[in-house]
């Protein structure tokens, strides 16, 4: 459990992935750039035995936007998006439903 004051220190924001390409070397993640409102980021994430990259562009995701960057495979990931996964190992990436600007508030 986290205390609310805590919660309201992760900042959630829409983000709309420009590209994404398979990181070489790794089997499992991929590399999206995304456009945050006006700022572009790097986000490194584990999705690449799910997602094809072409599929993702375009699309509006959630990220958390304040989380310290992390080195991958040589790569700085500046957020990281938010997935859902259950038992089987189904993961679906969290998009929204109607269009929405980037780098909109998520809460």
């Amino acid at each position: 459990m986290i205390s609310y004051e805590t919660f309201t220190q992760i900042e959630l924001k829409t983000a709309s992935v420009v590209n994404a390409e398979r990181v070489e070397g790794s089997d499992k993640l991929l590399r999206l750039d995304v456009e945050l409102g006006t700022e572009h980021r790097q986000i490194v994430a584990g999705i690449g035995k799910k997602y094809i990259p072409s599929d993702l562009i375009g699309k509006t995701i959630v990220i958390v936007a304040n989380l310290e960057p992390r080195t991958l495979m040589g790569l700085e990931s500046r957020g990281m998006l938010l997935a859902a996964s259950d038992d089987t190992g189904e993961l679906s990436i969290i998009t929204t439903l109607n269009d929405i600007e980037s780098g909109a508030g998520v809460g």
